[in-house]
């Protein structure tokens, strides 16, 4: 087995043309996920980023970003709370809303998902324009949070997500212009 630094992550991820619509060109994480040694790396890099911050707690972005969350809370021996669409979370929630393209977008965390002081991290799969992790943000600094960065497995920089962040740092792993 290789060692976690020398696979290139990058050759895990698939380009599909024209997917969901003409023009796109959709990058899939599912071969990276489908092996255990990239899935591995992944987690590993993006909680080594992160092993001197002191993180209380790691905040999962619905959906992928559940996927990386879980074993990077695990790593970095932090707590883990999910933030997701409407009407997923069973307890009482506050929200967030955001622009897309063409109408809005609401996030939820449960009311008690973080307690004011704690430094958050906050895991997607994929930045690329930046608005759902940016209301992400927004909701967690409302709710009293410490954001000490946004990490991501891959980044579309051509789309500048960076500039809805703010100044919270943007931690990516594979960068596509």
């Amino acid at each position: 087995m290789s060692q976690p630094s020398e696979i290139d992550l990058s050759s895990f991820i698939r380009s599909i043309p024209d997917y969901p619509k003409p023009g796109i060109l959709f990058r899939d994480i599912t071969p990276l996920l489908a092996s255990a040694e990239a899935f591995a790396a992944t987690t590993s890099r993006l909680a080594d980023h992160y092993q001197d911050a002191g993180i209380d707690l790691v905040v999962a972005v619905e959906a992928r970003g559940f996927l990386f969350a879980g074993p990077i809370a695990e790593k970095l021996n932090a707590g883990l709370t999910p933030v997701r669409k409407p009407g997923k979370l069973p307890f009482k929630t506050i929200s967030q809303s955001y622009d897309l393209e063409y109408g809005t977008d609401t996030l939820e965390m449960h009311v008690d998902g973080v307690a004011p002081g704690l430094k958050v991290l906050v895991v997607d799969d994929l930045l690329a324009t930046g608005g759902t992790v940016g209301a992400c943000c927004k909701l967690l600094e409302d709710a009293g949070a410490i954001i000490a960065g946004c990490c991501f497995v891959v980044e579309l920089a051509g789309l500048q997500g960076r500039k809805k962040l703010g100044s919270h740092e943007a931690f990516s792993l594979i960068t596509y212009e």
